[in-house]
């Protein structure tokens, strides 16, 4: 994206729980929004609802990473869904866990006279 209005890190945000954003005032008398889920998804441009002005969101995208991807419903979802999720929890396995380290047995010295 060209020009940004402003670069504002996310602690300056304030987070509407009713509309699920972080919102910053805009200078049109609106606000810039962004979701969670955007942040999640790496996006860091706050829109504003009323203008063309946007802002550029500063911000660590691991504090982020725990949210649901976009292609989940918003909604609490069938019970399949569900299910399917806690079965991928389930068969995670740390790799540590399964590490194995061999060591290579040594070569043999064998000395040869002439």
């Amino acid at each position: 994206m060209g020009a940004y209005y402003d670069e504002i890190e996310i602690e300056d945000m304030t987070w509407d729980e009713m509309k699920g954003v972080f919102h910053y005032p805009c200078p049109c008398g609106d606000r810039f929004e962004i979701s969670r889920k955007q942040l999640a998804n790496y996006e860091d441009v706050a829109t504003c609802p009323s203008c063309s002005l946007v802002i550029r969101v500063i911000y660590d995208p691991l504090d982020f990473e725990d949210e649901p991807p976009d292609d989940e419903s918003e909604s609490e979802g069938s019970e399949a869904d569900d299910s399917e999720s806690d079965s991928d929890d389930d068969h995670f396995e740390d790799a540590l866990d399964k590490l194995t380290l061999h060591e290579e047995p040594k070569p043999a010295v064998v000395a040869v006279s002439a």
